[in-house]
């Protein structure tokens, strides 16, 4: 059964930073890409970032790109999401997602959300 558990929500200032993390279980995980995505209240869930299998490809949505930063431990079966400079407008529940394929546009395994709230 695959597992994907996201942490490091929290609340925090505009202009701090976090770190979420997701811990994958249940899958073989460096052969995974992984992705990172956002929702807020009212609005559709969105794509934030993803990353291939090994790390060499990365991507952004054009609102994060500079700010944050997808890496991923391969030996520790987790990926993260570095997130810096955040804005009010970055306040969602964040999610991890997994797929074979960085390429997908329909990613098959999902975590439960971290909420990331940043005030203003």
């Amino acid at each position: 059964q695959v597992q994907l558990v996201e942490s490091g929500g929290g609340l925090v200032q505009a202009g701090d930073s976090l770190r979420l993390s997701c811990a994958a279980s249940g899958l073989t995980f460096s052969t995974y890409a992984m992705g990172w995505f956002r929702q807020a209240p009212g609005k559709e869930r969105e794509f934030v970032a993803s990353i291939n299998w090994n790390g060499i490809r990365r991507k952004y949505a054009d609102s994060v790109a500079g700010r944050f930063t997808a890496s991923r431990d391969n030996a520790e079966n987790t990926a993260y999401l570095q997130m810096n400079s955040l804005r009010p407008e970055d306040t969602a529940v964040y999610y991890c997602a997994a797929d074979i394929t960085i390429a997908t546009t329909k990613w098959a395994f999902w975590g439960q959300g971290t909420q990331v709230t940043v005030s203003s």
